[in-house]
């Protein structure tokens, strides 16, 4: 009876583990990042700009091509290995492709050509992918912009832009020409050049109706083109085989409450914004009726969402700020662009086993939203972190691929480069966000730049975090719940002086002061008015006492200063240790200062800190804090990318940290590595930030990292939060 009993129990556990697993839902994760730079031809100047705007894939979905336009060609990857994508190579034009696709082994390429804006041009150019030579160009008489084919290849559509010149008028429309819609044949994957069809959109738009400038195209099953006139604020529905309009309609307005307005270093979701036009950018059919539209919202809007359609212009359903409101939960809200929001841009759909989904791309968050299309409000799945500006997509779900192209480079700024990036869906869980926001008082939680952590006192796995000047206008003490996954931001007190928000702060750390208030460390920088200082806020995060560096410290003050601030010992003992980032001018090169302070006495102290040193840029300290017998220091150098080399964590005996006073010889500590943080950086397979700004020890010993994602200003917007386990296991 006992065995049976047993048997039955295992087989019992076994089933439900199988059917758990089974049920098990999968989900995206990115599974690589290739740098366009990369597949620059040999001798060419690889800081030059590149970019990857619009991306297709192969039939067997082996190949990608993408369009990139500062260099005047198309590159391609072999992606094979998904997890490890080559260098294909690249077909250089005599102009600017704004356009790829493929079929049957040729790549198509819709190449802007154009003399000036009032002289457009541009050719339709046919590649050989096994050899990488044009085969055919045809004459497309005007500036291409998006192309696309129907499921059978026999047909391609292409949107003959025209587009204005935005220094003209500022940017107002009609500047002639006029756009059109180009229709061609293909035979077994071969353009027929004589076939060409130019489809006349103009008389249709209420706006601007004689200069329509068509920006997007898609084909549904029934050969049905939809083209986006985003500066009219049209949609146009086509006859692929004839060329006959055959509906037409305007994108229309959309009025949004809950949104950020304001451009003012402050993330307040309390805005409204009244019939502000959808401007449609990309645009991909669902199915034979319906079809969705990103409104990027560039020119005069601000539309923030998506909106589903059928071909007869009914709203089916209208996204309004939910997306973008998703977007700022998890740290992703572009402040400084906030005029016009996250401008969804792109579109992919496609069907992944049972779950038809499709995909938007917000240009200014750097996220792709993954829908599942229920046939009525669709299902908000995931957000995926893509590089700077993602602009095209191609899904391939024969392989559950999806492939992002991101437009931006920033390597003439020391910036991220141009990625392509890939994700695979699996069984599994998501591996972004490692950290969002909730709601107080029914308000959302917006939140960037965090440049700093604490721990919060016998509370395990509880943590306080602070944000930078970014957020000028709404300095805020966050506090972490990291029991979960992902970690959840369940509170923000905001920093006042004299019952407003703080100026002039830039809280670079903090550390509890074991009586309900916190201390900061504050960074100076003479241009901006900020001083280097070290600051108290109480309970309420009202600042009550602000102690400035004395004269000693100030006779060789730039700009680098306190990055990190620690509190060791208790009451009248309690000495506060700051970490400045850089040499300052009395410092010896390779050397920066770990200062002292004394609340009781006001005595200042220091010590000197040896860096590690670097073949390229400047290596700096970014946190202290103390835990046990040691403070733990961050430590790295300022690059991005593939250039990064040293992301550390060291440590310091605190019988070591002997301060000597200011002005004299300061003694050097000795430092110990703990962890070589460059592989946790890797870990959701993006190319590695710059700026891990945070660590801490929580209540329970388990060290906490967190990277400074700049406010999404000339950044992807990405923050990390890790954990990376017990330290006296270290």
């Amino acid at each position: 009876m006992k065995t049976r009993s047993l048997t039955a129990a295992l087989a019992a556990v076994l089933a439900a583990s199988v059917a758990s697993a089974a049920s098990a839902e999968p989900v995206f994760n990115r599974i690589a990042s290739f740098a366009v730079a990369d597949n620059l031809p040999e001798g060419a100047d690889k800081a030059k700009p590149t970019s990857s705007e619009i991306i297709a894939a192969s039939e067997d979905g082996n190949t990608l091509v993408y369009s990139d336009s500062p260099n005047k060609a198309i590159g391609f990857i072999d992606i094979t290995d998904a997890r490890a994508p080559k260098a294909g190579g690249t077909v250089a034009f005599e102009g600017e492709p704004t356009s790829v696709t493929f079929a049957a082994g040729k790549a198509l390429v819709a190449v802007n050509t154009r003399e000036s804006y009032v002289k457009p041009s541009g050719i339709l150019a046919q590649v050989d992918v096994a050899s990488k030579t044009v085969d055919a160009t045809c004459d497309l008489g005007g500036q291409p912009d998006s192309i696309a084919l129907n499921k059978d290849k026999t047909l391609a559509a292409i949107a003959i832009e025209n587009e204005r010149d935005e220094e003209v008028n500022d940017g107002a429309i009609p500047q002639m020409p006029a756009g059109d819609l180009v229709l061609l044949s293909l035979k077994d994957g071969v353009v027929d050049c004589g076939s060409i069809k130019h489809v006349a959109l103009t008389g249709l738009a209420e706006i601007a109706g004689e200069d329509p400038e068509p920006e997007f195209v898609s084909f549904n099953g029934l050969d049905e083109v939809a083209v986006t006139l985003q500066e009219n604020n049209h949609i146009v529905i086509v006859d692929g085989k004839t060329g006959a309009v055959k509906t037409h309609f305007s994108a229309g307005t959309v009025s949004l409450e809950g949104v950020d307005t304001k451009k003012d270093g402050a993330l307040k979701f309390t805005g409204k914004v009244e019939d502000v036009a959808r401007e449609p950018d990309a645009v991909k059919w669902l199915d034979d009726n319906r079809l969705v539209v990103a409104n990027e919202g560039d020119w005069k809007g601000g539309a923030r969402g998506f909106t589903i359609f059928d071909k007869q212009g009914k709203v089916l359903y209208e996204n309004g700020p939910a997306f973008e409101r998703e977007i700022a939960k998890i740290g992703h809200y572009p402040d400084k662009r906030n005029k016009k929001g996250v401008e969804p841009e792109g579109l992919e759909a496609a069907k992944f086993g049972e779950d038809n989904l499709f995909f938007v791309l917000a240009e200014r968050a750097s996220i792709v939203g993954v829908y599942k299309d229920t046939g009525a409000e669709p299902e908000l799945l995931q957000l995926l972190p893509s590089g700077i500006a993602p602009e095209g997509a191609v899904a391939i779900p024969a392989r559950n691929l999806l492939v992002t192209a991101n437009e931006a480079d920033l390597v003439e700024d020391g910036g991220a480069r141009s990625h392509v990036m890939i994700y695979e869906r699996a069984e599994g869980e998501a591996a972004y966000p490692q950290i969002v926001s909730t709601e107080k008082d029914g308000e959302l939680i917006g939140f960037g730049a965090l440049s700093g952590l604490a721990p919060v006192k016998d509370k395990p796995g509880m943590l306080y975090a602070v944000n930078d000047s970014f957020y000028a206008s709404q300095p805020t003490i966050f506090t972490i719940d990291a029991t979960g996954k992902p970690a959840k931001i369940v509170d923000a007190l905001r920093i006042t002086r004299n019952g407003a928000a703080a100026q002039k702060l830039d809280s670079e750390g903090l550390t509890p002061d074991g009586e309900g208030g916190f201390w900061l460390a504050n960074e100076g920088d003479a241009d901006k008015l900020y001083a280097h200082a070290i600051i108290h806020v109480n309970a309420k995060g009202e600042i009550d006492k602000e102690i400035a560096i004395p004269a000693e410290l100030r006779a060789g003050e730039k700009r680098f200063g306190f990055e990190g601030i620690t509190s060791v010992g208790e009451g009248d003992d309690t000495v506060l240790w700051m970490a400045v980032q850089r040499e300052w001018g009395d410092d010896e090169k390779g050397f920066v200062k770990l200062v002292s302070y004394k609340p009781s006495d006001k005595e200042w102290g220091a010590v000197r800190y040896p860096l590690d040193k670097t073949e390229s840029g400047w290596v700096g300290l970014s946190e202290i804090t103390a835990n046990g017998d040691h403070a733990y220091i961050i430590e790295r150098d300022n690059l991005i990318g593939q250039a990064a080399k040293l992301k550390k964590l060291y440590r310091v005996a605190l019988a070591d940290l002997k301060p000597a006073k200011l002005g004299g010889e300061l003694p050097v500590v000795k430092k110990e590595e703990v962890r070589d943080l460059i592989p946790d950086l890797k870990a959701t397979n993006g190319y590695v930030v710059d700026k891990v700004e945070g660590f801490t020890i929580d209540a329970a010993g388990n060290g906490f990292v967190v990277t400074d994602n700049d406010g999404v200003d000339d950044s992807s917007g990405e923050t990390l939060f890790f954990g990376i386990g017990p330290l006296n296991a270290m």
